[in-house]
């Protein structure tokens, strides 16, 4: 049945897919529930008893053992919602929310793509033609040059050619896809040619495109994005930015908004560029356009992300709008319904990447079961996460574990928040990154808001060591511990690991509980 709400829609749905899974799926579908449609789960045999499928109002099968069996199967995801009566398909993040032939076999099916239009993802999902439309609409951008290169040609030659034009230091970046893949910053001449291939390699295997451009480094700067909203009738707002200098490998850790150093007028200017930059390629859907803020006061171009974003809690925190229930409106052919100056700022909020990871071993990814599972739950905090206690964690998936979201009524209140919440989150039966994320937001240049990309990788060696256990938890670690039948307990402070043999050697994985002890 068409809720109430999309009733007298261009083009209404009364059911949703979800082709994703873990975190952003149960977020999706209890969107979905909350807009009155029947909200449908796909599922590999790793995630059988996954809470995603466990939550949806139906749960589809992807057989297959492998991801582009399952989760990146086009045609087994469009079967799937046939089979399932759904009308529309939402996509999440990563997977194939921004394969733009996913899009477009979407609609050929006769379903309603949440999302962009196919064109609008593959412009901007290849970063030199992103660059080439900024250009012709007057939208800032980073100093740097697209790699002509053939097969036939010594690519030394128009390489150092460019690099020299565009100046040391450098960035080598992947023209398709993101996340840091494919990625390398080159600091002198000699480095360049290693870190080409290696980079050229990365995006090839990550991409299935090997092409690479070059870029002017910027350093200290932050890395500042623009949430925008746009319909199919020609309205675009922006919902201000979000600060995501805070990055491990270009990878982001800790987000907030607003930005405590963007004046009105600067947030104002990148806002309109933001529309600019969606509007070039008739934008339509939630989209992040994201630049660089240098110490100058310069903001460029980064890129677009043509897809709901991980970061996008704090952003509804602090203006108040759904932005999943926005997607569910505008798919429908609905109009925004709300104007630019209609956009508030209310208070601040932060959000942390929880991650099943080792911050004193390289970031390392960890696996285990969660033993114990106790999310903090007080006013002003919000848990987003596709896991529960007992579920086991693996190397097949992203490490992210769950996102930690606080809002308050101002930056130094959100932070207590977040470090109180922080202290709160017992996580046992898998070594996760809490102990880090408490020590980052209680550094001196986090609370004075002098955090740039560059902070990880110039911070001191203490800041990744081996946090000590916090007496609170000890209760958590002995209740744990009987409900697994262990008789002796050691605890490892630098392994922190909880076993049942006495010497803490234990040799039964499944009988072993590690943490990070904030």
């Amino acid at each position: 049945m068409i809720p109430n709400w999309m009733q007298n829609s261009p083009t209404p749905f009364s059911s949703i897919l979800v082709a994703n899974r873990g975190e952003i799926a149960v977020r999706i579908i209890h969107a979905a529930k909350e807009a009155g449609l029947r909200g449908i789960a796909v599922y590999s045999d790793s995630d059988i008893n996954s809470l995603h499928a466990e939550i949806a109002d139906e749960s589809i099968h992807l057989p297959g053992k492998t991801l582009s069996e399952t989760y990146l199967n086009i045609e087994a995801i469009i079967s799937a919602a046939k089979s399932s009566g759904a009308e529309a398909v939402h996509p999440g993040y990563g997977f194939l929310s921004e394969r733009a032939n996913f899009a477009r076999k979407v609609s050929d099916a006769g379903l309603v793509w949440i999302g962009p239009s196919p064109e609008s993802i593959e412009v901007m999902g290849d970063k030199i033609s992103a660059r080439k439309k900024m250009i012709d609409f007057g939208v800032p951008i980073i100093p740097g040059e697209e790699l002509v290169i053939t097969n036939s040609q010594n690519y030394m030659e128009p390489l150092a050619a460019a690099a020299a034009r565009v100046g040391y230091p450098l960035l080598l970046k992947a023209s398709a896809g993101g996340g840091g893949k494919g990625m390398r910053a080159v600091y002198e001449p000699k480095l360049l040619k290693n870190q080409y291939e290696a980079a050229s390699r990365e995006a090839a295997a990550a991409f299935g495109d090997g092409t690479v451009y070059v870029e002017r480094l910027l350093s200290k700067s932050r890395h500042i994005e623009i949430q925008v909203l746009c319909d199919k009738h020609g309205n675009s707002i922006h919902l201000n930015e979000r600060d995501c200098s805070l990055q491990r490998r270009h990878q982001k850790v800790i987000e907030e908004t607003p930005c405590l150093i963007l004046s009105d007028e600067l947030r104002q200017s990148m806002g309109k560029s933001a529309i600019i930059a969606a509007k070039s390629v008739n934008y339509i859907g939630a989209g992040t356009v994201e630049f660089l803020l240098s110490t100058k006061g310069e903001f460029f171009f980064l890129e677009m992300n043509t897809r709901l974003q991980v970061e996008h809690p704090i952003t509804e925190l602090v203006t108040g709008i759904d932005i999943v229930q926005k997607q569910f409106e505008i798919a429908a052919g609905m109009e925004l319904g709300i104007i630019q100056e209609e956009i508030n700022i209310n208070g601040h909020s932060i959000e942390a990447r929880i991650y099943a990871e080792n911050p004193s071993n390289g970031f390392l990814p960890a696996t285990g079961i969660l033993s114990k599972w106790d999310t903090p739950s007080s006013p002003g905090v919000r848990i987003d996460s596709g896991f529960r206690e007992g579920d086991k964690i693996t190397v097949d998936f992203d490490p992210m574990l769950a996102k930690l979201i606080v809002h308050s009524s101002s930056r130094e209140a959100a932070i207590r928040r977040l470090d109180t919440a922080l202290s709160d989150f017992i996580a046992l039966g898998v070594i996760t990154n809490i102990g880090f994320l408490k020590d980052v937001i209680n550094d001196n240049a986090f609370s004075n808001g002098m955090v740039t990309t560059d902070f990880l990788d110039n911070a001191p060696d203490e800041l990744f060591s081996e946090a000590a256990i916090d007496p609170s938890h000890l209760i958590a670690i002995a209740s744990s511990a009987q409900k697994l039948g262990l008789d002796k307990i050691n605890y490892d402070q630098k392994n922190y690991v909880l076993s049942d043999d006495y010497n803490g050697h234990g040799s039964d994985p499944f009988r072993t509980l590690s943490r990070n002890f904030p």
